[in-house]
């Protein structure tokens, strides 16, 4: 049930009597939510005819309706780091030990470091050596992200509190610091340059000279702190729901308006300012286009704010049928994340095919022509029609996937 606590004496010390073991759905739930909705933005990567042209946070080309598709989807990332800290924490609290957590974790980030690097390079680039170069995405800073946890996981919560507030508050007072360009045909920068790019840059960097390149799509600070941050929040619930409800309420609001304060002045956390557009309505859509690579603080606030609120709301005994949907895929986050790649890009291959439309543009470090990029993708119809298709064709093997998790305790399940 939504309601339950977790049963055991949180690693405070502070102690509750909560009923006995169970899952907590309404994590589950919002863990599932925005998988789902992550799935269409990864679609209409692969899908829209606008993605192949622009950027669709760009307000001087997109419209609301791209706009909005994409910001949406800027929930999924932050929530996701920050729902596996609180994962992290939920494990703990059940009485496995500090080592063992620790083994856990440490083991489970190597496993997805090379999950990316392997696997999910092909899913997400459809070449088999997409031209020596190598992506650094949600995966891998999700799986250093957890490396660094299971170091963490020794010290004090308090201690992980600040740690992980340090890094998601400071971060944005080093926007302005100049680096020396680490990409490929530059001059090499070093081993501490590579090491601030691959932590707060995005960007594309050369290794070694004439080496692989690699794309660090998502640098590492502040994501660390986010999952940090997480774990220090599973220990509300060790505690029953009447009492970790009022929490939540004022944890979320107390996000939304420093988002709202600091945003409105412009004063600090984010490197890009909003503005007054010519549009009225795109002067909103300014307001909300904060930075996401890295996450900025207003772009945490934003998204992460919200959504603890949410979770205010979420804890029910009794849920509708999309609602444990949700759930389920909320269980098997890992296995749905994979089988959405195969559906949204290999599926688009035959669609293009189809439609007569150039392949090429599907294979990401492809060098395609204006023209070909111009004659490739479908309307955000066919996007939104394609998503929700992929949504309810995965279900059936997802809930199969989260029946033999419930049923069997095998370690390897752990890891997918």
């Amino acid at each position: 049930m939504a309601t339950a606590a977790i049963g055991a004496t949180p690693i405070d010390s502070t102690t509750y009597a909560p009923p006995v073991r169970r899952r907590v759905d309404s994590i589950d739930l919002l863990r599932g939510l925005v998988m789902v909705i992550m799935m269409l933005d990864h679609v209409r990567d692969y899908w829209s005819a606008a993605a192949f042209q622009f950027d669709p946070t760009d307000l001087s080309k997109t419209s609301a309706a791209l706009f909005f598709t994409r910001w949406i989807t800027h929930f999924c990332a932050p929530v996701f780091f920050f729902l596996a800290g609180t994962g992290a924490y939920l494990r703990r609290a059940r009485g496995v030990s500090n080592a063992e957590m620790s083994r856990f974790l440490a083991s489970r980030g190597v496993w997805l470091i090379v999950l990316e690097l392997t696997v999910l390079r092909f899913l997400i680039t459809a070449d088999v050596l997409p031209h020596n170069v190598y992506l650094g995405q949600t995966i891998w800073a999700l799986g250093w992200s957890m490396i660094v946890l299971a170091l963490l996981v020794y010290l004090p919560l308090g201690a992980v509190a600040a740690i992980g507030g340090a890094m998601v508050l400071a971060h944005n007072a080093f926007d302005g610091a100049a680096m020396a360009s680490c990409a490929p045909g530059s001059a090499q920068c070093g081993a501490g340059g590579l090491l601030a790019h691959v932590l707060h840059v995005q960007g594309m960097l050369q290794l070694w000279p004439g080496g692989p390149a690699f794309l660090a799509f998502y640098p590492l600070v502040p994501w660390i702190g986010v999952m940090a941050l997480g774990y220090v929040f599973g220990r509300l619930y060790t505690m029953d729901a009447a009492q970790r409800r009022p929490i939540l309420v004022r944890l979320g609001l107390g996000m939304i308006a420093l988002f709202v304060v600091l945003r409105a002045t412009n004063l600090y956390g984010d490197p890009s300012h909003w503005s007054a557009q010519p549009r009225a309505g795109f002067t909103i859509l300014s307001f909300l286009n904060t930075t996401k690579y890295p996450p900025s603080l207003l772009y945490l606030c934003m998204t992460l704010g919200p959504s603890i609120l949410l979770l205010a709301f979420m804890e029910r005994s009794r849920r509708s049928a999309a609602g444990r949907a949700l759930v389920t895929y909320g269980r098997v986050p890992m296995m749905y994340y994979l089988l959405q790649w195969v559906w949204a890009h290999g599926l688009a291959f035959a669609a293009f095919r189809m439609a007569g439309k150039p392949t090429d543009a599907l294979y990401i470090f492809h060098n395609n022509s204006p023209d070909a990029l111009a004659r490739a993708g479908f309307s955000l119809v066919v996007v939104y029609a394609v998503w929700i298709a992929g949504v309810i064709a995965l279900y059936p093997l997802c809930a199969k996937y989260a029946e033999l998790k419930r049923r069997r305790t095998d370690w390897w399940l752990g890891y997918l």
